[in-house]
């Protein structure tokens, strides 16, 4: 391979690093307000893959990216409600809860999906044109960075607004002091009267719209095609990166990065025809959880009262 050839194919790899880190990056971003509140939301893979369908199933009926964005946005808002209900009011534990979501989240997309388009496989596959790369004139000319920086999609650009907004909300307003607070100490917040319940079910709710949001990325922003469980694991790699970057928004950039190269260099190997275990590939966004976590344990950033549920005296 010429020393060309292998600049293009780093470049490639590159450009797929920030393409698939910024499905990590808005996920997490996402899961980081959840977790700050004190909730363990585990969910976050189900509620990807079902604002990935319904965003898919609107853009087709309704001919408007637009709008299947949005639709997205609302079903990981809507699941992410049913999730709220269960591990924040009703108080069942927060792991089985989210489990449960992703349960439903599994079956239900592929029993809604066979059920509308009963001939896939034996027919043409439903797909649409996926949202196109916003090119900033002149930036996006320059050799090599160009296309790296300055031709990607609008969900890129819209990320980086989301970690500069999440995290002046969380560093540098009252509720965002307030909202952490509860990750630490819940019972200090009520003692002032504060309701904690409503503050992590709408932290809970941001992080299912987001989730949602990610999930149209996989269908609307970069294959244009549903497939059944299609996340493949990348919303367990979202709760991996939150512990990975120690619950800040700077570090969870850097890790969101570090995880879509792994992810855009998989890809790029099986493209090439580098000959290694199809397995490896399926296996490997569970085994960078599990490594994750394992570096993570004892990282003091984690919220103390995370995952416990709140029970007012």
């Amino acid at each position: 391979m010429s020393t060309e050839a292998q600049l293009l194919l780093v470049i490639s790899v590159l450009i797929g690093a920030v393409r698939m880190g910024t499905i990590l990056l808005i996920a997490a971003l996402g899961e980081l307000v959840v977790e700050r509140s004190g909730v363990l939301n585990l969910s976050v893979e189900g509620m990807m893959l079902i604002g990935a369908l319904i965003g898919f199933l609107v853009a087709i009926y309704t001919k408007s990216m637009f709008l299947g964005v949005l639709a997205a946005v609302g079903a990981g808002m809507l699941a992410s409600a049913i999730f709220g209900v269960l591990a924040v009011i009703l108080q069942i534990d927060q792991t089985v809860s989210g489990l449960t979501i992703n349960i439903f989240a599994s079956g239900f997309t592929f029993y809604l999906y066979r059920s509308l388009f009963p001939d896939v496989g034996k027919q043409t596959i439903p797909n649409l044109v996926p949202i196109p790369n916003i090119k900033i004139p002149i930036l996006s000319q320059i050799p090599f960075i160009g296309g790296l920086l300055f031709s990607q999609s609008a969900y890129t650009y819209f990320s980086i607004i989301l970690l500069l907004l999440i995290s002046f909300y969380l560093y540098r307003t009252k509720s965002g002091l307030i909202l952490r607070t509860i990750g630490e100490n819940p019972r200090a917040v009520d003692m002032k009267g504060i309701n904690v319940t409503l503050y992590r079910f709408m932290a809970v709710l941001f992080g299912g719209m987001l989730a949602g949001l990610a999930g149209s990325i996989m269908t609307l922003g970069s294959a244009g095609l549903f497939v059944s469980d299609m996340v493949a694991g990348r919303g367990w790699l979202a709760i991996a990166i939150v512990i990975f970057g120690d619950w800040k928004p700077g570090r969870i950039v850097l890790a969101s990065l570090f995880f879509g190269f792994i992810d855009a260099l998989q890809m790029q190997s099986q493209a090439s025809g580098i000959q290694l275990p199809t397995e490896l590939f399926l296996a490997l966004p569970y085994v960078l959880t599990v490594v994750a976590l394992f570096i993570g344990r004892k990282r003091a950033g984690a919220p103390i009262a995370l995952g416990e549920a709140y029970v007012r005296e």
